[in-house]
């Protein structure tokens, strides 16, 4: 068929109307697109420069041990396979992210943090800084949220003659979770059992992979609530008694509704060393007391990224709360409950000599409510796993639990 307005001539020329029609089409959308491939990524010194050849949406770094790695996620981007390590990077390695993503992972040779980053004009070259830091800080910051990068605004936004607009509704603001039930006299001071892991976050398992985290601190949770319920000295929540996901801010944020006097978070702990073994103490400090602390607040502290809630977002106040005198005092409380849980676990259950030790953990960032994680022992160790799982060995757990709960109250009472 020959159209009207066009006159006999070769057919290359239908074909460039053709082209000029699908040209000036995706032209008037106005709509961003991103398909950059990652052209080269390059070590040099203590920058590593990211280069692609075409604008991409956006980058974020973080940092993971065991072994320590950097991650870099770009969006509207693909892999590319020009890498050149240097420095602190033994080896770069790079792989699709996601549907229309990249992740690069810098394999480390020493450790190392990113500090900052940023793309050029163009938005087509993103330089990341790296400091080489010791084994404690890198621990720190696996613990901390992702640091974002932006390209410039124009590459975010179409041109201004051509304006589009898209629509979705804003999902329903999550409901406040129902307060669990509370077991006891209503005149008794509240303890709050809290479950760690639940839900699609299985935690730490076995060596043989038989045990869950989540169904083994579950357990201890109820056999705990039995005993405290048995001694009649105090009331008994626990945040869950099935098998159920909380965000990490729900755990303490129910105790505080509830009006907690105690808040004690259950948890079996892992290693890479399968000799590993005993139950440790945790109470909240804004600087990790030793590199095993700081490896459990970073494993810990990302249970919720788990679920798709990345807790980067969340406001200061959660992130890195002030410790003013009332926080100050609520954790002084913190540590002398520890040190009396761990003298009563001494003769009942294998602990270590150290148990009582400190850690940024979100779980235990109430201001106001005295709380512990209880590292009931090594999962990841076949004598303490085979101990945590018995109904014998929970009893113990419990009782030592019991033990310290009964003397933290009555010297609370005789001191007022």
């Amino acid at each position: 068929m020959q159209l009207c307005w066009t006159p006999k001539g070769p057919a290359r020329h239908i074909a460039r109307v053709l082209f000029l029609f699908a040209l000036l089409s995706g032209w008037l959308t106005g709509a961003p697109s991103w398909a950059g491939v990652v052209q080269e990524v390059r070590v040099r010194g203590d920058r590593i420069v990211v280069t692609f050849d075409a604008p991409v949406a956006r980058a974020s770094s973080f940092v993971l041990a065991g072994p320590q790695r950097i991650a870099l996620d770009v969006d509207g981007a693909e892999p590319g396979s020009a890498a050149y390590a240097d420095g602190p990077v033994a080896t770069i390695r790079q792989g699709a992210q996601g549907a229309g993503g990249a992740r690069i992972v810098f394999d480390l040779a020493r450790p190392a943090i990113v500090t900052e980053g940023s793309f050029g004009r163009d938005g087509r070259t993103l330089t990341l800084q790296i400091k080489t830091v010791d084994d404690e800080r890198f621990a720190r910051a696996a613990a901390e949220r992702r640091l974002s990068f932006l390209p410039p605004f124009t590459f975010l936004q179409p041109a201004a003659r051509h304006r589009y607009s898209v629509s979705m509704p804003v999902p329903k603001r999550r409901a406040s979770l129902k307060l669990p039930k509370v077991y006891g006299d209503a005149d008794r001071p509240l303890v709050v059992i809290d479950a760690g892991h639940g839900g699609h976050d299985p935690g730490a398992l076995s060596p043989d992979g038989s045990l869950r985290e989540k169904d083994v601190t579950l357990r201890i949770a109820e056999a705990i609530k039995q005993e405290l319920l048995a001694s009649g000295r105090v009331r008994v929540a626990l945040t869950r008694d099935d098998d159920r996901f909380l965000v990490l801010q729900e755990r303490f944020g129910l105790a505080r509704r509830l009006k907690a006097d105690l808040f004690i978070s259950v948890h079996c702990d892992s290693a890479a060393n399968p000799d590993a073994t005993g139950a440790t103490i945790y109470t909240l400090s804004e600087v990790a007391s030793d590199k095993e602390a700081a490896r459990l607040a970073a494993r810990e502290n990302k249970a919720d990224i788990i679920a798709g809630v990345d807790l980067g977002g969340a406001s200061p106040d959660i992130s890195s709360i002030l410790i003013d005198l009332t926080q100050r005092e609520t954790m002084n409380m913190s540590a002398n409950f520890a040190r009396l849980l761990g003298r009563e676990a001494q003769p009942l259950i294998p602990i270590k000599a150290n148990y009582h030790r400190m850690a940024s953990l979100m779980v235990l960032k109430a201001p106001d409510l005295p709380s512990v994680l209880f590292e009931t022992g090594y999962i990841s160790n076949l004598a303490d796993a085979e101990f945590l799982a018995s109904p014998a060995g929970r009893t113990k757990v419990a009782e030592s639990v019991r033990k310290a709960v009964e003397i933290h109250f009555a010297t609370r009472m005789a001191s007022r």
